[in-house]
């Protein structure tokens, strides 16, 4: 069974928006990635899925890395261009920074990175993996910076967010009752 694009079931799920930076082939480019994931803490790896059909592939294929800049709350429109052209025909970073978007160079590795994003990550290629319809590249984290006064950009239902309200975690009384309850159902 297919989940598509765009479908109503599709849709439920909740994401991050990992702008992925990357150069080769088809020279510098930027695409907005629904699906970047962190996956290990040690060592840090990041998995993003990206069609092979789609120019970032190529370059990530010929040059081993990649940079990963989660989108901030400041930038739905750089995100709605990374993600709504293709970086075979358009010069998607050039644009960006006519409409006032910055990219600076990465420490360790020859991409792009974006100024501004919730957090910028420096990727080699460790491994990829085809899953469905996709390539998953696993991308060993060799430099990562934070910018703390940056909100992670949520999107979901073909839609983005902020997200500003916290939902409780149960108190620490409720946990409690929880746990002993769960406890009486050892194996």
């Amino acid at each position: 069974m297919d989940l598509p694009w765009n479908d109503e079931r599709s849709n439920k799920f909740m994401t991050n928006v990992g702008l992925i930076t990357s150069d080769g082939p088809f020279g510098a480019d930027v695409m907005a990635c629904e699906w970047t994931h962190h996956i290990s803490y040690s060592p840090g790896l990041i998995a993003v899925c990206i069609s092979p059909n789609k120019a970032t592939y190529e370059n990530i294929k010929q040059t081993k890395e990649f940079g990963v800049n989660l989108c901030s709350t400041e930038q739905s429109i750089m995100s709605s261009i990374a993600g709504g052209y293709t970086g075979s025909m358009y010069n998607k970073i050039n644009a960006l920074e006519e409409l006032g978007f910055e990219f600076y160079g990465a420490k360790k590795i020859r991409v792009a990175m974006i100024k501004g994003a919730a957090v910028n990550i420096e990727c080699i290629l460790s491994k990829q993996i085809t899953l469905g319809d996709h390539i998953t590249l696993v991308g060993e984290v060799i430099e990562a910076s934070n910018n703390s006064d940056k909100v992670p950009l949520a999107y979901h239902g073909g839609r983005y967010f902020i997200l500003n309200t916290n939902v409780a975690k149960p108190s620490q009384e409720e946990r409690e009752r929880i746990r002993k309850v769960v406890e009486k159902h050892k194996k």
